[in-house]
């Protein structure tokens, strides 16, 4: 079968792209490491390339997220991947530990069932199939249904990229005209799930009965330290809060500021360009209105500009505004704006002592978020080592955008990756960025260590 013709018939189930997934996925085992990288360098360069299409075609079809952030994204999440896994071994033998004289051999998984978002119909695909292919896997696609054509088209590009390195037709596809019903069904078939997308989505991909991986909730609390850089930290938070309107699972939410220093916070943010600060009651409590609907956020609000928000609250904005930040109640339970908001919104409010910070952003988290990701602007080491301890989070980032960075970067040891791990927290599997080891099986050679001095009884029980 072509490759056109494979991705243009509607009518295939689901078991039948699996059944052929698993066909491909044969062929392509017998690749050899530079085969294999050769075609997965290609598919993070052709969306790096194609950023400006693919960022108009995934804004015009989602009517989410902003086209010059999406851009950005392309490139940095396509160079960023790439350059993480670019030569790293993932066939055949891939290493040999000296100290325990075992011999690591990697192998795949079989079919990956990649469960992709609205939010990010671009890098998300991209991300899951480099992953997959890196590591001799097949990989089967079920979009968000309003990321249906995005997926679709990038599905098409990367098996002409496969064809064009002789690899088999049907390696990468997606399940057409997608439903709820096709997407358990799909997770049911595959070997492995990577699902990235709403609550219930994710704990259906761990009652699929696979091996699956899933993301929780974010709701990043953001804790300015005493002396820092101020200007230079707000900065931080307002390129990470607003980059692609505030759809990024690990944008800030809520920044917490030391006493002494909020009004001088306040006016660095409000000289921010595109920021706009009130602390108005009325204002504050018609933005918590359109923001949330029975006490869960509105979906009408998901990415969309921060005046056009202001716009549904009957709160007039200037139109180039790009950050909306309120003056908090409280946190955790004390004010409903302590909880995630997928949009350019953010809450600010003071803290006493830095123990006091670090008690009010677990609040937060414990209301949402547990197990994702929190940001701290610190000089001070014995503060990030005491948040790193206290906070109910897998990761911890200092001193950089949060958004922007807890995906990985060039800059920070974070994996790259579009899929972060939120552990017992939030309901995953795993703790950690998702990277391309998740998704193979290694299998130990172990043979006898020849020096190794074997302890007494005594000597263990000492």
């Amino acid at each position: 079968m072509s490759v056109a013709d494979s991705q243009t018939a509607k009518d295939l189930s689901v078991q039948t792209l699996v059944s052929r997934a698993r066909i491909a996925q044969e062929k392509y085992e017998s690749f050899q490491q530079e085969q294999v990288d050769a075609i997965v360098r290609a598919i993070g360069k052709y969306v790096y390339d194609n950023a400006e299409p693919l960022a108009r075609m995934a804004v015009d079809e989602t009517g989410i997220g902003s086209y010059e952030d999406k851009i950005l994204k392309n490139k940095s999440k396509a160079r960023v991947i790439w350059n993480n896994l670019k030569n790293k071994k993932s066939r055949g033998i891939i290493g040999k530990e000296a100290k325990t004289n075992l011999t690591l051999v990697a192998k795949p998984m079989g079919v990956v069932g990649a469960v992709t978002p609205v939010t990010n119909p671009i890098v998300t695909p991209m991300c899951n199939g480099m992953f997959a292919l890196k590591t001799g896997n097949a990989v089967v696609f079920a979009a968000h249904p309003k990321a249906q054509r995005c997926t679709e088209r990038l599905v098409t590009e990367f098996m002409k990229i496969i064809k064009s390195h002789n690899g088999p037709d049907d390696l990468v596809q997606v399940v057409t005209a997608g439903s709820l019903e096709k997407t358990q069904q799909l997770m049911q078939c595959v070997d492995v799930v990577v699902a990235t997308g709403g609550a219930a989505m994710v704990k259906s991909a761990y009652s699929s009965g696979k091996p699956s991986f899933g993301v929780g909730a974010g709701n990043v609390p953001v804790i300015l330290d005493r002396n820092i850089d101020l200007k230079d930290a707000v900065g931080k938070v307002v390129a990470g809060a607003s980059f692609d309107n505030g759809i990024i699972c690990s944008h800030e939410q809520f920044v917490f500021a030391p006493e002494e220093d909020f009004d001088l916070t306040l006016e660095l943010f409000s000289q921010t360009e595109g920021v706009w600060f009130t602390d108005d009651p009325e204002q504050i409590q018609k933005l918590r209105e359109v923001i949330f609907e029975d006490g869960q956020m509105n979906k009408n609000v998901v990415g969309i500009r921060a005046s056009e928000i202001a716009k549904m609250a009957g709160i007039e904005v200037p139109p180039s505004t790009r950050l909306i930040l309120l003056a908090a109640d409280g946190a955790g339970t004390e004010d409903i704006l302590a909880k995630e908001k997928l949009c350019p919104v953010i809450a600010i409010m003071r803290y006493s002592t830095f123990d006091h910070a670090v008690t009010m952003a677990k609040a937060n988290l414990l209301v949402e978020g547990a197990g994702h990701s929190a940001a701290l602007h610190s000089n001070s080491d014995h503060h990030i080592e005491k948040a790193g301890l206290e906070l109910p989070i897998s990761r911890l980032v200092i001193n950089q955008p949060s958004s922007l960075t807890a995906g990985g970067s060039l800059t920070n040891g974070f994996a790259p990756t579009t899929t972060l791990g939120c552990g017992s927290w939030g309901g995953n599997s795993i703790s950690e960025n998702l990277d391309y080891k998740h998704l193979m099986n290694v299998s130990r050679i172990g043979k006898i260590i020849a020096d190794k001095i074997v302890p007494t009884d005594e000597e263990i029980w000492a």
